[in-house]
């Protein structure tokens, strides 16, 4: 890790980034593309001491209260944040100016704060997100070596869902030839229904490689997955867009099992709600004490 000290913290949509880099070691990940113009080395993570500083000015100084987003980029639970505990400190001062959250993440480790979560959700709206790709756990373990396993992050899904905290599944990427299956979707959106989500976001079946992650996502097919790498290339060139060939059917089953179980499966709509902050009538509040 090495430390820095930003000028900013939120963007002009109330999103941040508390780190830069991951140890998540996820195969297909989009954020070691070059485009994002990450000059170290993708697991020495640049930390942002001053994080918690800045986003206290930034949110003391906010005429409306709004939802703030984190996770995007930068998964706010890495290893490093068990000992550092940025991310915690900046959920401290969410809490305290009263704003609401979205966070995303594929570490159990959120399951640490969910007291703020809930103080947040009780306040406001607190929406927690997960990504989840892979319901076979071998298979997970090779394409998301250094996180928690799909099963764990169901079991997250299940807490924040007794505790009242919504949740948004991001159903993404799906890669082909790999996870590409109907049985794997089925079982992710099985646990997606019993954990009550209220929505999922997904893109179509596929992912997205440009410089930067195109070669690392072809250097671990070629140590997990030998020969793969060459359909790839014949199939997709240098694409950017790299769509499953059962991206149809497989979408087919998402939408209905979506609209069986009143699963908002609309992107545009789960966007929205992210973004809507929802404050809580104060008599309400106090019923809950």
């Amino acid at each position: 890790m090495h430390e820095v000290e930003v000028k900013g913290i939120l963007s002009a949509r109330n999103g941040m980034n508390i780190y830069r880099g991951c140890t998540h070691g996820c195969i297909y990940c989009d954020s070691r593309s070059k485009c994002y113009q990450i000059n170290h080395d993708f697991e020495d993570i640049e930390v942002k001491i001053n994080a918690p500083i800045l986003l206290e000015n930034a949110l003391r100084s906010k005429r409306k209260k709004c939802m703030i987003g984190t996770g995007a980029m930068s998964d706010p639970y890495i290893h490093l944040e068990e000992r550092l505990g940025n991310t915690r400190k900046c959920l401290e001062l969410i809490e305290s100016y009263g704003f609401g959250l979205s966070i995303q993440t594929k570490s159990a480790r959120i399951l640490r704060d969910i007291d703020l979560l809930k103080k947040i959700n009780e306040k406001t709206k607190c929406v927690v997100q997960i990504t989840l790709t892979t319901y076979e756990e071998d298979l997970c373990k090779i394409l998301e070596p250094n996180v928690s396993t799909t099963k764990e992050r169901f079991e997250v899904l299940n807490i924040m869902r007794d505790n009242g905290i919504p949740t948004v599944v991001w159903l993404d990427p799906i890669l082909p030839f790999i996870n590409d299956t109907e049985e794997n979707i089925r079982g992710i959106l099985d646990y997606c229904i019993e954990a009550k989500v209220h929505g999922i976001i997904c893109f179509g079946m596929g992912l997205t490689l440009r410089e930067g992650n195109r070669e690392y996502f072809y250097k671990k097919l070629d140590e997990h997955f030998p020969g793969l790498k060459a359909k790839y290339i014949k199939t997709y060139g240098n694409s950017y867009e790299i769509g499953s060939p059962n991206n149809s059917k497989l979408m087919a089953i998402v939408k209905s099992e979506c609209n069986k179980n009143n699963i908002i499966c609309d992107n545009e709509k789960c966007f929205n709600y992210l973004l809507e902050f929802e404050e809580k009538d104060k008599y309400d509040q106090l019923t809950l004490f």
